[in-house]
């Protein structure tokens, strides 16, 4: 685990939220496990306890971490309704409904960023992206259907990097290039199945699908990743809860 930078330009305890949070997401702490004592995480990353305790609350308002009165703070399993508002990926939300994941890549190459796309990004129309089109199944059947552009020149030569049938494009993210995702921004809406669309995912041509629009953002502000997602409208619903 590395340590904080005291002269870097994020705050201690975001680079502390940083860590840890690449200690959860690459699985060096897992599920359900207790973290190391505060005197220990101390030591290691060279910070005061109010700054650690600052980044373990954040971990904990975000469904990372739990904290268990006399036991201490454990990794968390999120929960389904969560993720609306969590950056997760296909296969966590397979894996924790019990369902077996599949993916299949439909295209891989780089392309040049269309004037929609960049404005999206805050990048130059024409900057070079890594575009990965994987068409997603569970226990054999096709669900969903993402459409992933990333900053090439955030994470060079991503796209040779593994088979993305078989490999996680967050986990190479995290762990060959050191970029977590902190945030997103989503629109979402139903739409009509175009029939290219509609082949894939085994509906009707014109069927409603959920249509997911996100753009990423590393801690720093700077987008990432433009991804499309299409999920088969009989299959998937989203759940929120509001308070007044």
């Amino acid at each position: 685990m590395r340590r904080v930078d005291p002269k870097g330009k994020l705050p201690l305890y975001q680079q502390v939220y940083e860590i840890l949070r690449a200690a959860i997401l690459t699985g060096e702490w897992k599920v359900g496990e207790l973290i190391p004592p505060e005197p220990v995480l101390m030591k290691e990353l060279q910070v005061s306890r109010t700054t650690l305790r600052q980044a373990v609350d954040l971990l904990c308002r975000e469904g990372f971490l739990e904290k268990k009165q006399g036991k201490g703070t454990f990794v968390r399993v999120p929960s389904l309704e969560e993720n609306i508002h969590r950056i997760i990926s296909f296969t966590e939300d397979m894996l924790q409904r019990g369902m077996v994941p599949q993916t299949k890549v439909i295209f891989s190459g780089l392309v040049e960023a269309s004037p929609e796309i960049a404005e999206k990004l805050g990048v130059e129309a024409g900057e070079e992206l890594a575009r990965l089109d994987r068409l997603r199944l569970a226990n054999g059947e096709p669900l969903s259907i993402e459409e992933a552009h990333l900053v090439h020149r955030l994470c060079p030569g991503i796209l040779e990097k593994h088979n993305y049938a078989e490999t996680s494009l967050r986990k190479t993210l995290a762990e060959d290039y050191g970029i977590y995702l902190h945030r997103a921004k989503e629109l979402i809406r139903a739409i009509a199945a175009p029939r290219k669309l509609a082949n894939l995912l085994g509906i009707p041509e014109n069927a409603p699908i959920l249509y997911i629009e996100r753009v990423s953002f590393i801690a720093s502000g700077e987008a990432v990743e433009y991804l499309r997602k299409f999920y088969r409208g009989d299959r998937y619903v989203l759940y929120n809860e509001l308070q007044g």
